[in-house]
C-alpha cells in the first residue's frame, strides 16, 4: 500500500518542526547562538575600547580561526565515531567555561587586579578556547540534526535551522549592544553564561543519545582523507564551499563594524548592536519566505545570484554615511547570505553519505571558519593598511569578481535542478 505522507509533508513548511527532538535541538541552537553573538559584540567592542586599534579586531578573528581550523577535521572524525549527544554536552561545557572566565576577568575588580594588558591577553586566550570548541561544534551539530530529521525533510530542516540561527543573530547583537551601553560588561557576560547553561539543559534532558554509524576500520589519517577526497571529487559540494569561502573572506565587513559605529557613523555601542543585528533581520525574513518557496529549483544559478547580491550590499555599506542606509545595506547582505546558506546546507545534507557526515561537515567547517575568522583578520589588516572604507570596498569588489570567475568555470551547473543534483 502506498504512503502519501512524505509527498504531502514536503509541501508543509512546518514539517520539520513537528518532530519534538528537532524543536529541542532548535532551542539549544537558539540559546547557544544568542550567547555566542552577544559575546562576539561585547568582546569586539570592549577590546576596541581598550586598544582603539582596528587590527585588534582582526586579531580576534585570527585567535578564533587558528584553533578552529586546526581541530575541525579531527572534530569531524570524532563526531562520526562518537555519540552525538555526549559530544555536544562537552562542547557546550567548554563554551560555558570560557564565558565564565571572561565574566570574571572583565569585572572592574578583575581589571584592577590584573591590569589592562593581562585582561586583553586572557580575553584572546578565551577566544582561542572558543575556537577549539567551535571546531568540534559544527560537525557535531550537523550530524546530530541529520539523525533527528528524516532525509526527505532535510531542505525544510535546513531552512528552520538557519532561520533560528538568524533569529538568535538578530537578538544577540542587539541585546549585547544595548545591555553593554546601559548595564555594562558584567551584565552582558552574566546573560551569556545563563544562556549557555540553558542550552546545556536542552541537550541533556530533551535529546536522546545517537550512537555512531561510523566504526573506523583504518587509522585516523585514512579516515580523514576519505572525507576530504569525497568533497574534492564532488563538483557541486566543492564549488559551493569554495564560492562561500572566497566571497566571505573578502566580503565580510562584520569585523570592522565597531570602527564604523564608533568613528564613521558615530552611533555608539547601541548602534553597533543594531548594525550586527541588521543582517540577521534580513536573513530571518528571507528564511520564512524560503520555508514556503525553497530556492532549490535551480540551486547553482540561485547561489551565484545570492553571492553577487551579497557583494553589492557590502559595497553599498562601505559607501554609506547614513546610519539607516547602512542598516538597509546590512539587511540585504543578510538576506542574500541566507539564500546561499540554505542552498549550501541542503546540498551537503543530500549528497553526503550517513557514515561520512561528520568528516564532510568538518571540511565544510574549515572552509567556513577560514572565510569568517581569517576574513575578519584580512579586514582588520587591510583596514590598517588602506583605511576602513577602502578595505570594505575592496572586499565587496573582490566578491563580485569571484562570482564572475566561478560562473565562467561552472556554466554547466547553472541549469541543473535539485533532482538532477541528487542523481549526479
Amino acid at each position: 500500500m502506498s504512503d502519501n505522507r512524505p509527498a504531502e509533508a514536503v509541501m508543509d513548511p512546518y514539517v520539520a518542526m513537528r518532530f519534538p527532538e528537532f524543536r529541542s535541538y532548535l532551542a539549544m541552537r537558539f540559546l547557544f547562538t544568542f550567547a555566542y553573538q552577544v559575546q562576539a559584540v561585547v568582546v569586539g567592542w570592549h577590546i576596541y575600547q581598550l586598544t582603539k586599534d582596528p587590527l585588534s579586531l582582526g586579531l580576534i578573528g585570527l585567535a578564533e580561526a587558528i584553533p578552529s581550523i586546526t581541530v575541525t577535521l579531527y572534530g569531524g572524525y570524532i563526531a562520526d565515531k562518537s555519540d552525538k549527544k555526549k559530544l555536544m554536552v562537552w562542547i557546550i561545557l567548554a563554551m560555558l567555561f570560557s564565558s565564565f572566565v571572561l565574566l570574571m576577568v572583565t569585572t572592574p575588580e578583575g581589571l584592577e587586579l590584573l591590569g589592562q594588558t593581562t585582561v586583553i591577553l586572557i580575553m584572546y586566550l578565551m577566544i582561542f578556547f572558543v575556537g577549539l570548541a567551535r571546531g568540534f561544534y559544527s560537525p557535531t551539530a550537523f550530524t546530530l540534526m541529520a539523525q533527528i530529521i528524516p532525509k526527505e525533510h532535510y531542505a525544510n530542516s535546513s531552512t528552520w535551522n538557519s532561520g533560528i540561527w538568524q533569529v538568535a543573530s538578530i537578538l544577540g547583537p542587539a541585546v549585547g549592544g544595548l545591555l553593554y551601553a546601559f548595564s555594562g560588561i558584567t551584565a552582558c557576560f552574566t546573560v551569556i553564561v545563563s544562556f549557555m547553561a540553558l542550552a546545556l539543559v536542552c541537550i541533556v534532558f530533551f535529546v536522546k543519545n545517537y550512537p555512531p554509524h561510523f566504526v573506523p576500520r583504518e587509522n585516523i589519517f585514512k579516515s580523514l582523507a576519505e572525507g576530504i577526497k569525497f568533497v574534492f571529487h564532488n563538483r557541486m559540494i566543492l564549488g559551493a564551499l569554495s564560492l562561500d569561502m572566497f566571497s566571505v573572506f573578502f566580503g565580510g565587513a562584520v569585523a570592522l563594524m565597531p570602527v564604523f559605529a564608533h568613528d564613521i557613523l558615530m552611533v555608539g555601542s547601541e548602534g553597533l548592536g543594531f548594525m550586527r543585528a541588521a543582517p540577521a533581520v534580513g536573513a530571518v525574513i528571507t528564511m520564512f519566505i524560503m520555508a514556503k518557496y525553497p530556492p532549490m529549483n535551480k540551486p547553482w544559478r540561485n547561489l551565484l545570484f545570492a553571492v553577487a547580491g551579497f557583494g553589492l550590499s557590502i559595497i553599498c555599506f562601505g559607501l554609506s554615511r547614513n546610519f539607516y542606509l547602512s542598516l538597509l545595506c546590512l539587511f540585504f547582505e543578510g538576506a542574500f547570505d541566507s539564500v546561499s546558506v540554505v542552498i549550501r546546507s541542503t546540498i551537503l545534507q543530500i549528497l553526503t553519505p550517513e557514515e561520512m557526515r561528520g568528516r564532510v561537515s568538518a571540511v565544510n567547517g574549515m572552509f567556513i571558519n577560514s572565510s569568517n575568522e581569517i576574513g575578519a583578520f584580512e579586514s582588520g589588516a587591510t583596514a590598517k593598511l588602506m583605511g576602513t572604507i577602502p578595505s570594505v570596498l575592496f572586499g565587496g569588489t573582490m566578491t563580485l569578481l569571484i562570482v564572475f570567475f566561478t560562473y565562467l568555470k561552472t556554466k554547466k551547473l547553472v541549469p541543473l535542478g535539485l533532482k538532477q543534483i541528487n542523481r549526479d
